[in-house]
């Protein structure tokens, strides 16, 4: 059973990025984040009960998905889908991950980081006009959830992106937990330190580490 699913404040957020991108003079594209992304993680447990992999699916902004097709020299069919030749295109030249990739989906058990893999198992499509990927990250090793606590943060460390739950998570497998979402809500603070970003260009990178988990969306998990 999952609860907590709250939509109304994180499209308030994306007004407000995007507001303050046209105030500054620059298209939503320029200023920072550059990118948006909406999405989701499911949690994939073994027969055994223990969390053994994460499914993560990113759904890019209408400008991203344009940019990203015409860079893999990809188009859709009258109906918005993609050929098959095509799909293949994308997965091969997508599929391709830096060590440090953070895949967005940052996973703590009693507020200890989990080593995730690279992403495997790529898929992609496009899905109302957006480009959809979808793949899976695996634990080092099974862990056993029971009593423990368990939260995900959705985001991307620079805020380049800025990674948004909205699809609710869900359990696959024998795992007996319950989930709950909590969207990110900007106090006066967060908001100053928005507006600063706002004002970043496509090249420039924060100077505060790890800044995108302060916007973070956060899926908690209480498992029997």
């Amino acid at each position: 059973m999952n609860g907590g699913w709250r939509r109304k404040g994180r499209a308030a957020i994306r007004t407000l990025v995007l507001g303050g991108a046209l105030a500054a003079g620059a298209s939503g594209a320029q200023a920072h984040p550059h990118v948006f992304i909406d999405g989701g993680v499911d949690f994939v447990f073994a027969e055994d009960g223990r969390l053994q992999a994460l499914h993560v699916t990113w759904r890019f902004d209408a400008f991203e998905t344009l940019y990203m097709l015409s860079a893999h020299g990809v188009g859709t069919r009258p109906d918005g889908t993609l050929e098959e030749a095509d799909r293949d295109r994308l997965r091969n030249g997508l599929d391709e991950w830096p060590d440090a990739f953070d895949g967005s989906a940052h996973l703590t058990i009693d507020a200890e980081p989990v080593s995730l893999s690279l992403p495997r198992d790529l898929d992609v499509d496009v899905v109302d006009g957006r480009l959809e990927m979808r793949f899976t990250r695996t634990l080092a090793s099974p862990e056993p959830l029971s009593g423990k606590a368990v939260e995900l943060g959705f985001y991307e460390a620079t805020y380049y992106y800025e990674m948004a739950l909205t699809e609710e998570p869900q359990i696959a497998g024998p795992g007996d937990c319950e989930t709950e979402v909590t969207l990110f809500e900007a106090d006066q603070a967060l908001t100053v330190v928005q507006t600063t970003l706002f004002e970043l260009g496509r090249e420039e990178t924060p100077t505060m580490p790890n800044v995108g988990a302060l916007f973070a969306d956060r899926i908690t998990l209480e498992c029997a």
